[in-house]
């Protein structure tokens, strides 16, 4: 039986600023921790230290997260170590190192409030989405059960399912009738175990959608075969025909900095349902961004989320890591 979300972020207390997790193989990109798994337990384990060691603070909600991802993350146990940066009346900052045999992967800055009590000024700028998302869905109760309804439809037969274990642990509502720009994704999101979005969710929910950069990919390159084409046509020749899309190499996308802005806070009971709108506006040089808005049922915005990341093959995912006895005077090097 596939582990829950709230197995896969578990965290267990080792000391008053240590915890502990366990890293999942049914929650990994290949042989790498999903970076939304990792950002969801670095919420758990903020959670769990404003609930007991900070419990005075009277502070448990995380507003703000930056997460730096130095190596990558494995399957197994993980050592998280908190600082206390600067404890305050309205908001408290911790720091998280994240630690794997000895190696500093992630390292986080994470700041919490009471969004219960906290006041201010408070504006409507008029801001909306551009372009504007797809219609929701008519209802969800029908979209859970059957998989679509009028406006939406349930993401089937993604690429490389056996190494990309996370992305099956949600179920991906897309709209019916296609995505409104190339570079833009809207989606309903639930968990495939029936399980509620809890608070941490939302740092899983900030990582997880199709991939849009494979679609950009064969979208250029149908351009560039096009005008091969012409070429062919032209010079009577067979050069620069385009390789078949099952030919075409897996990519890995690491994440390299995270940042989450929490504007609501969900209930204590989780929600069923997020509505996920993803965009990127510049890719270069194998480096890209993501600009990710996080929506629960009614249209509020739950979070904002920003996302800096590379685009590699995906040998460099589940190439073998340093160990020991094979340290290098290069050990410091990130292993990205």
């Amino acid at each position: 039986m596939t582990p829950t979300f709230a197995k896969a972020t578990a965290v267990q207390a080792t000391g008053s600023h240590t915890y502990t997790a366990n890293f999942l193989s049914e929650w990994c990109i290949g042989s790498v921790t999903h970076g939304g798994v990792v950002t969801a337990t670095l919420l758990r384990v903020a959670t769990t230290h404003f609930s007991s060691t900070l419990a005075r603070q009277n502070q448990p909600h995380t507003i703000t997260l930056h997460a730096e991802f130095l190596r990558r993350t494995r399957i197994g146990p993980a050592t998280f170590t908190v600082r206390d940066m600067k404890l305050g009346r309205q908001t408290s900052t911790i720091h998280i190192t994240l630690t794997q045999d000895g190696r500093e992967e992630v390292v986080a800055y994470v700041t919490n409030a009471n969004m219960a009590t906290e006041s201010g000024l408070t504006i409507q700028t008029g801001w909306t989405p551009n372009p504007p998302p797809p219609a929701p869905p008519v209802d969800l109760a029908r979209l859970a059960a059957d998989g679509e309804d009028a406006n939406w439809v349930v993401l089937k037969n993604l690429p490389h399912p056996k190494l990309r274990k996370a992305v099956n642990r949600v179920r991906i509502h897309v709209p019916r009738h296609g995505q409104a720009r190339p570079n833009v994704i809207d989606e309903w999101l639930r968990l495939e175990s029936g399980e509620r979005f809890p608070a941490e969710g939302v740092g899983f929910v900030s990582d997880i959608w199709p991939q849009m950069l494979e679609g950009l990919v064969k979208r250029q390159q149908g351009a560039a075969d096009v005008t091969q084409t012409v070429v062919r046509k032209s010079t009577g020749t067979n050069e620069g025909e385009s390789k078949n899309e099952s030919e075409l190499p897996w990519l890995w996308y690491p994440t390299l900095v995270l940042n989450l802005d929490v504007k609501k806070a969900l209930p204590p009971e989780g929600v069923e349902w997020l509505h996920v709108r993803v965009e990127s506006k510049h890719v270069q040089n194998g480096r890209y961004d993501y600009e990710v808005i996080i929506f629960d049922e009614a249209g509020d915005i739950i979070a904002l989320s920003h996302h800096v990341a590379m685009v590699l093959e995906g040998t460099r995912n589940t190439a073998a890591r340093k160990t020991d006895k094979t340290k290098t005077k290069n050990e410091s090097k990130s292993k990205i």
